[in-house]
């Protein structure tokens, strides 16, 4: 239920629907989120709202609720589940403080869950992997399905493209004359880049050969029923089941993200060169390929102490523990 003001109505004797629907509502509006993010949100506190003891007003939240609630949830959850509830709580309750149900700033009541910035390591796709992936993609344009998967692999792996990025391409988002994408990326931010001949000519192929005639302005649509927008489930799936069709490991679209991001180091670009082609806002976003670069990782290992640089280990990466410390140490 919406209140005369526009608020929520600080009682929880409406429909939970009608809160999410505002919440979702301001997701988009004031933070500018993207729909998928949105629905991921709203199912996020669903889940919150429905484990609220029966009756209780949303204006009467405290917080030894909301921390009983995130203790329960996050016991057998992964660290990603538990901080992507972390966040969605978060922002359900800096929604309904900014609203007026609440008065007071409950956010802090959810406790973080432990993590470690960088700590992960992106698993790139072998580049003979994707050479594979590609080209037999490439082999079976002969049906109108074959043209979109390729298009799309290519726009992957090629260009670093997000699945949801290419989910919401647009016809309107393609300059064929100067050659460029608008790219919307996470924040609704709008970004130029440049489409190159390969992936291009893949789009071209699929657009006249391929997508049916819809109103739809998306340019990856399903063939059956004819005409719907792709979603970015729809992009995974598609990799996952390209990469089995070629003889491979199932493959994660983000990993061919990955994948150009460690083959551009490889080949001597730099951090902020990745993360310009990648779109990150921040280099911290882009400092994580740096541990996957071994050959600019290798002059920065220093040989064990007692050794010279002829005897030292012939990988620097690789330590021997079992050698003893030096004489002094202890």
């Amino acid at each position: 239920m919406v209140s005369d003001s526009g608020g929520v109505a600080a009682g929880r004797t409406a429909p939970d629907n009608d809160v999410l629907d505002e919440f979702g509502d301001w997701l988009d509006r004031r933070r500018g989120l993207a729909p998928v993010t949105v629905h991921n949100y709203r199912w996020n506190v669903r889940q919150f709202l429905d484990a609220l003891p029966a009756g209780l007003p949303l204006q009467s939240l405290d917080a030894a609720t909301i921390t009983v609630f995130m203790i329960d949830f996050c016991r057998d959850r992964n660290t990603n589940s538990a901080k992507t509830m972390a966040r969605s709580v978060r922002s359900f309750l800096r929604f309904v403080h900014a609203t007026g149900v609440t008065t007071a700033e409950l956010w802090g009541a959810v406790p973080s869950s432990a993590s470690w910035r960088l700590a992960s390591l992106p698993i790139p796709v072998p580049p003979p992997d994707v050479e594979r992936l590609l080209e037999v993609a490439a082999s079976w344009r002969s049906s109108a399905l074959s043209r979109r998967d390729y298009a799309i692999l290519l726009l992957l792996a090629r260009l670093g493209l997000r699945r949801g990025e290419v989910a919401r391409l647009g016809l309107d988002d393609i300059d064929w004359r100067a050659g460029e994408l608008t790219v919307i990326g996470k924040g609704n931010s709008i970004e130029r880049m440049p489409l190159p001949t390969e992936p291009g000519e893949a789009v071209v192929a699929w657009l006249t050969e391929g997508r049916p005639r819809c109103g739809t302005r998306s340019v990856f649509t399903t063939l059956r029923p004819p005409g719907r927008p792709l979603s970015s489930g729809a992009i995974g799936h598609i990799v996952r089941t390209a990469s089995r069709t070629a003889g491979l490991a199932p493959i994660g679209a983000h990993r061919l993200r990955h994948s150009l991001a460690t083959n551009m180091l490889r080949a001597g670009a730099s951090l902020p060169e990745v993360g310009q082609v990648l779109r990150h806002r921040s280099l911290r976003s882009t400092a994580i390929y740096a541990k996957v670069d071994d050959m600019a990782l290798r002059p920065l290992a220093q040989p064990w102490p007692g050794t010279t640089a002829e005897t030292a280990d012939p990988d620097p990466l690789v330590r021997n523990m079992a050698r003893p410390w030096p004489e002094g140490r202890s």
